[in-house]
């Protein structure tokens, strides 16, 4: 095993002799419309509790805000990021710890099912093949995109009005309005595999739960209108009971930049640290439980 891999407690904070190269690894994946700084704040903390931290860019997500789009953005897959993702996690040596807000959820989940990833924690989870959000409030965020033809086709980025309402619904004003000025356009096929998981030929968000073998735990704001909580539960329920969710009250959805984010930082650290290895070594006994029952079946 490769050093930096385990998840064996509290790591050695940044003041004290650790080597970036031995230190254990968390990697942030960023959802639809960011970069990596939208988590200079778990970068930070992270950073400071010891870690070394991995934020990839994801695919065409390269730009500044008011630019231009890359002409191949408006058809980048979910695929196409998770394939990247893969390429950067094979560099390591080592399955990562992974974070993942909205979208990068949705992906940490993909990499999940590819036996990449090491445990996860999901920051309001986009949801996957299988499960339905009819929540009107939902549909409001993309009315423009989704009353457009051909929407899938073209790059998208709701107006602020729309991500006021309910994805920036839980950072005051000011702060709302200075981090939208940073945002970016985000790939319209992406959106489509889902928001419109049923007619993606590909099934591309689609996700074995038995594949996934790692302990994972899903964080989702009682405010969320993008991603409902319930909508949190119904992705967990894929999992058999396998995936703790936990309520966020007074949070919305852009948690890693919220007010309090530190907070859940701190709590994506503690199921590093202490809940994730106890939740994998029952898990490696229930599955080495089940293999002589399978083979004899």
């Amino acid at each position: 095993m490769t050093a930096g891999c385990e998840m064996a407690g509290k790591p050695q904070t940044r003041t004290q002799a650790r080597t970036s190269e031995s230190a254990p690894v968390v990697m942030l994946i960023h959802g639809m419309w960011s970069r990596p700084h939208v988590w200079d704040g778990f970068r930070a903390f992270f950073e400071d509790r010891g870690y070394r931290v991995i934020i990839p860019t994801l695919r065409h997500h390269d730009m500044e805000p008011g630019g231009i789009p890359h002409p191949e953005l408006a058809d980048a897959s979910l695929a196409h990021y998770a394939a990247d993702i893969a390429r950067e996690i094979g560099k390591l040596g080592c399955k990562p710890l992974v974070i993942g807000h909205s979208m990068g959820g949705t992906l940490a989940q993909m990499l999940a099912a590819r036996g990449l990833v090491r445990a996860a924690v999901g920051l309001a989870p986009a949801q996957i093949a299988g499960t339905m959000n009819l929540d009107l409030r939902s549909m409001w965020i993309f009315r423009r995109e989704f009353t457009s033809w051909g929407f899938w086709r073209q790059p998208h980025l709701p107006s602020f009005e729309a991500m006021r309402y309910g994805i920036l619904n839980g950072m005051p004003e000011s702060e709302a309005e200075q981090l939208y000025e940073k945002l970016i356009p985000e790939s319209g096929r992406a959106l489509l595999e889902i928001g419109w998981w049923f007619i993606d030929g590909q099934r591309t968000t689609w996700i074995n739960p038995q594949d996934v073998c790692c302990p994972m735990l899903f964080l989702t704001g009682e405010k969320d209108l993008l991603t409902p909580l319930r909508v949190t539960h119904r992705i967990a329920e894929f999992y058999e009971g396998r995936v703790p969710v936990e309520g966020l009250p007074q949070r919305g959805h852009w948690l890693p930049a919220e007010p309090g984010w530190e907070a859940l930082a701190a709590r994506a650290a503690t199921f590093f640290e202490t809940e994730a290895p106890e939740m994998a070594r029952r898990m490696a006994i229930r599955s080495a439980t089940l293999a002589p029952a399978l083979v004899n079946a």
